[in-house]
């Protein structure tokens, strides 16, 4: 009974590290694209749902984490208060400079896309996203072949679905990341793509979730690695780690566990402080051998949490339930290689070169873990908006 008081308490005080300063945050994360794309016999149709001001403000979603990190963070809040005809003007008139970097082939060529209609809803509250609904068109060369399409790396991650009269279930869906290409898309019913292929693709998406997008969640992972080098409280870490996120991502996916796009700054402020928590936790174990229930409990319900970060991967999709199962096993898998990665990483770098001497711990867990705490401090800080003067880390 004593352990699980304590459990609790560690939790309770880990979530009022995130939470005490609540008024004055901000949800600015960058979350994918959704576009939806017909391919008839001489056009293509794109109806694409994104929030449009990182897009006029010219920040580039492949290079931050938070639209606060880029140096053009305040010209994309002055466009979060526009009223919608302001900022469809604004929208027109940069549109040739965003046309550039969303990506149409057919055949060798790549054809320029007309914005012909733009749906913006009225300004609610600025701290929060608003997603936008464009149309955009474009006539398709006198020939059959296929069109491919994509976002630059510039315009951050899209979610992709060929969609059509004749189409249903099987409809092609994709997770385009970093600047990736879509499989080509026929003229006449759904793109074909193997099971495999697309369950590959999906791996290596969630592999680029940690490596190299996940800064937040690597240091985590070596909070985990330094607490010990022994591999039992190794394995009873990230295996508490991993099932717990695993829950929660297939949970919030499935729309069971509803997360609200403005509440989301909570998660991603629990998960920085999650870093702080684990990096002491480090210090005062005092190189012990074993783990502890507390330490196994602390570290499933920040990985509930993690969970929910990683959700955001698949925020709003409408995948089609068999796809969407499919596309999540392969993407937690991704994330598994990514974070066994950022371990066998750590160990060949440090463990096993210095992981038998006696000043390991002194000379290289301490300090790691305090390099750790001190950047997970001040995400905390900067998520719940006291440090959005200095330069965001990721």
């Amino acid at each position: 009974m004593d352990n699980l008081l304590r459990v609790a308490a560690r939790m309770v005080l880990a979530l009022a590290l995130s939470i005490g300063a609540t008024i004055t945050a901000s949800a600015h994360e960058v979350e994918p694209s959704f576009a939806e794309i017909d391919v008839d016999a001489d056009r293509v149709t794109i109806r694409l749902r994104t929030a449009v001001e990182p897009l006029i403000a010219g920040i580039d979603l492949g290079a931050v984490q938070d639209t606060n990190d880029s140096p053009l963070a305040d010209r994309h809040d002055r466009l979060r208060e526009l009223p919608p005809e302001e900022l469809a003007a604004a929208l027109t008139e940069a549109w040739s400079a965003i046309d550039a970097d969303i990506i149409l082939i057919a055949g060798d060529a790549q054809i320029p896309l007309t914005l012909a209609e733009i749906d913006i809803p009225p300004i609610g509250n600025p701290e929060i996203r608003r997603d936008s609904e464009l149309t955009l068109t474009a006539d398709l060369p006198p020939d059959d072949a296929p069109v491919i399409f994509g976002f630059d790396a510039s315009l951050g991650n899209v979610i992709v679905r060929q969609v059509g009269d004749d189409m249903g279930e099987d409809s092609y869906e994709a997770i385009l990341a970093s600047g990736s290409l879509s499989d080509p898309l026929p003229r006449a019913g759904a793109a074909q793509v193997t099971a495999g292929a697309a369950f590959l693709r999906n791996v290596v998406v969630g592999f680029e979730h940690i490596i190299p997008a996940g800064l937040d969640h690597i240091l985590f992972v070596l909070g985990l690695y330094f607490y010990a080098l022994h591999w039992r409280p190794l394995l009873w870490q990230v295996t508490s780690f991993t099932l717990a996120h695993t829950v929660t991502l297939a949970l919030a996916t499935l729309g069971v566990v509803n997360i609200p796009g403005s509440s989301m700054w909570i998660v991603e402020t629990v998960i920085a402080a999650s870093i702080v928590w684990v990096a002491i936790e480090n210090i005062w174990s005092k190189g012990r051998r074993d783990i502890t229930w507390e330490r196994i409990g602390v570290v499933f319900v920040f990985g509930l949490l993690h969970g929910l970060g990683f959700a955001s991967v698949f925020s709003e999709a409408g995948m089609a339930p068999a796809t969407l199962i499919a596309s999540l096993v392969a993407f937690n898998i991704g994330v598994e290689i990514g974070q066994l990665a950022v371990i066998a990483i750590a160990f060949l770098v440090v463990g096993a070169w210095f992981g038998r001497k006696s000043w390991y711990r002194p000379a290289i867990a301490i300090p790691g873990s305090i390099v750790i705490a001190v950047v997970g401090a001040y995400w905390v800080l900067n998520r719940i908006g006291l440090a959005g003067d200095l330069p965001y880390l990721t």
